[in-house]
Order: C-alpha cells, then sequence, then structure tokens
C-alpha cells in the first residue's frame, strides 16, 4: 500500500465521510461542511483549497494546515490518430503511472492504473516488465479518471481498471475506487460501466461476487491450456485453470453476470487448432464473452500477432460453439495506449 512520509501531512482524499466528519468536529464545524468539501473533491476537484469558495476562510485556513489536496501532475500527454489520449501522471511522492482517455462520439471511457508497474510478470506485456513498484490508494485511481475528464472536457461515461497492475492485488482500494466512481457524490458512473480485470487471482473473485454492486469482471485468460498459461503469466500459475472454471461458475451462479475473458492472441503460442478447441471447451455452456485481442507491439518482445484470418477463425468457432465472441478494436496502439503497451516511461 502506498505510505504517507512521517511529519507529511495526510491527503484530505484519503478521509473516509467519518473520518472527515471527524476532523470537521475537531475544528467545531458543522456536518453539513462534509458535503461541501467532498463536492470540491469528488466532483469539481479543486486542487486549492482557496477555490472551496462556499467555505469560510477560517476553515480553508484550518484544513490547508492539517491537510493537502494530492492530486496529479501530468507530466506527459500522447495524443492518439483515433483521439485517444494517454498520460503519464505523477503523483506527490515522485511515482508515476500512465492511464488513458477514449472518447466515442459523446461518450468517454477511461482506462486506469491500480498499480505502478504490476508484479505479475505477464511475458508479453510492458508494465509486467517494469516490475512493481507500489500500490495505488483510492483517491489515486479516482483522480487518473477526473484528469482524464477534465482534460477531455466531457462526462467519464465508462471505466475500465485494465491499465498497469493487478487490481485484485490491491483489492481495498481498488473496490473503494469504484465505489466513489459508481456514487452519485462521485462521478455517477453506472455500475455496470466500471469493470475491473484481474489475471484470475481466484480468492478475490470469489469475493468480488459477494459484493452487493453490480460491477462488472474481466478475466485475462489468454491461453486455456495449462502449459502455455503458465509460460504466459506465470503470476498466477498458482491457481490452475480448473481452479479458475470452478470460480468463474460460482461466480455467474452468485451474480447472473457475464464475465469477459480477454484472449490476445499471439502468433505461433496460442493461435493453434489445439489452443482453439481448448478455448472453445473452457468456455461452451457457460455464460461469458470472449474478447480476441490481436497482440499488441511491446518493444523488445518476441512476441508477434497472429494473422487477422486467425483471430476471424477463432471468433466464428466460438459463435458457432455458442460462445459470444468479438475481436477488440486496440485504441491508441501507435502512442503505445493498447493493452499491453503501458508502462511508466516518459515519451513525447
Amino acid at each position: 500500500m502506498a505510505t504517507t512520509p512521517q511529519n507529511a501531512l495526510p491527503n484530505l482524499h484519503d478521509y473516509s465521510h467519518a473520518q472527515l466528519l471527524e476532523l470537521l468536529d475537531e475544528l467545531g464545524q458543522p456536518k453539513f461542511r462534509a458535503k461541501q468539501i467532498e463536492e470540491w473533491i469528488w466532483d469539481k476537484g479543486v486542487s486549492s483549497f482557496d477555490e472551496m469558495t462556499n467555505l469560510p476562510k477560517a476553515l480553508r485556513s484550518a484544513l490547508a494546515e492539517r491537510c493537502t489536496l494530492g492530486g496529479v501532475e501530468q507530466v506527459v500527454c500522447q495524443v492518439s490518430t483515433d483521439g485517444s489520449r494517454k498520460y503519464l501522471l505523477r503523483y506527490g511522492d515522485g511515482v508515476a503511472v500512465e492511464c488513458v482517455g477514449m472518447p466515442t462520439g459523446p461518450k468517454l471511457a477511461v482506462c486506469a492504473s491500480s498499480q505502478a508497474g504490476c508484479g505479475m510478470g505477464c511475458s508479453f506485456c510492458a508494465t509486467g516488465a517494469a516490475g512493481l513498484t507500489r500500490s495505488l490508494t483510492a483517491s489515486e485511481i479516482y483522480d487518473q479518471v477526473l484528469h482524464v475528464r477534465d482534460d477531455f472536457g466531457m462526462r467519464v461515461t465508462s471505466v475500465v481498471l485494465m491499465g498497469q497492475g493487478e487490481p485484485f492485488a490491491n483489492y481495498d482500494a481498488v473496490l473503494a475506487a469504484m465505489r466513489r466512481l459508481n456514487s452519485p457524490d462521485g462521478m455517477g458512473i453506472g455500475a455496470r460501466h466500471i469493470t475491473v480485470s484481474t489475471c484470475g487471482v481466484i480468492p478475490q473473485i470469489l469475493k468480488f461476487a459477494r459484493e452487493p454492486e453490480q460491477f462488472t469482471l474481466a478475466v485475462s485468460l489468454h491461453s486455456a491450456v495449462q502449459k502455455t498459461r503458465n509460460m504466459l503469466m506465470p503470476g498466477v500459475k498458482r491457481w490452475s485453470l480448473l481452479n479458475l472454471y470452478e470460480a468463474m461458475g460460482t461466480y455467474v451462479d452468485m451474480t447472473g453476470r457475464r464475465p469477459t475473458y480477454e484472449y490476445a492472441l499471439i502468433r505461433g503460442v496460442n493461435d493453434s487448432e489445439d489452443e482453439l478447441q481448448a478455448l472453445v471447451d473452457f468456455c461452451r455452456g457457460n455464460l461469458a464473452h470472449v474478447n480476441i485481442i490481436q497482440l499488441n507491439e511491446v518493444p523488445g518482445s518476441r512476441f508477434r500477432p497472429a494473422s487477422d484470418a486467425r483471430a476471424g477463425e477463432f471468433v466464428r468457432r466460438l459463435e458457432k460453439a455458442g460462445v459470444e465472441a468479438t475481436i477488440r478494436i486496440s485504441r491508441g496502439a501507435d502512442i503505445d495506449a493498447a493493452c499491453g503497451q503501458l508502462s511508466q516511461k516518459k515519451r513525447r
């Protein structure tokens, strides 16, 4: 978890509603001030206490003496030919992460990171190659979405936690961020338009199934052959595909919701006939949607994408077996903003 250096002021974004009420009580302020402060923080995204113009000046000064407003600093913003924007954002301790804004007409999707770097070590992913720096707090995750919203000047209509990191290795902070994004006191994004993506951390999948919100779950599968998946995704080889299959069945039974399986198609690795049949067998008869992703190029990687024809064949065979499947169009590949390409490098 992120830590606060000794003697550093706490970030007001990290206060729960109860903690904020306690602080206001210490300052001799009425409870309704909490609602005002939370609106400034979570809706308007102010960077200074002086901007909280409906608060008494004495209260603004007292808050400034006791807290900071955290926030992020934009280091670089790259713009794709498809209109997507990738941001390198830096937090107060110098740690940086990347996130992506993807507009489609009046809609704006945000791909946010849950950790700086990633410890799962997936062999085809640029983020995994960098290793894990630290997990992000709930407010740091939320601030990415807020930054993208303000830069585009558009309402965010959906969020996917598919950026850097394994969200279920940072479960509590991720869930708190999702709830804030969903809350009418936050961004008011519908729960079904907020998706968390995991490599397949089974204990947390089962925990997630018990949460009351209708958030969406995606699982990075990438192979339904154990040996291949172990090679591609060493961070989850402790949980077998059989265990994952059973856990996902439990998830569907408990929630009634359709999970998505992400499958990055890699030439000569997971695009063979045996791999295709294993994927069909894994998904057949289950409530599932498969996203076939043409592998995105990562500098220095030995892996290459399979052909468009092969991707089409995967979709046809899955659909023939009664499994919903699509080829996902990767956004921002020309600025290294697509699936598997995010890192913490500064590029202009």
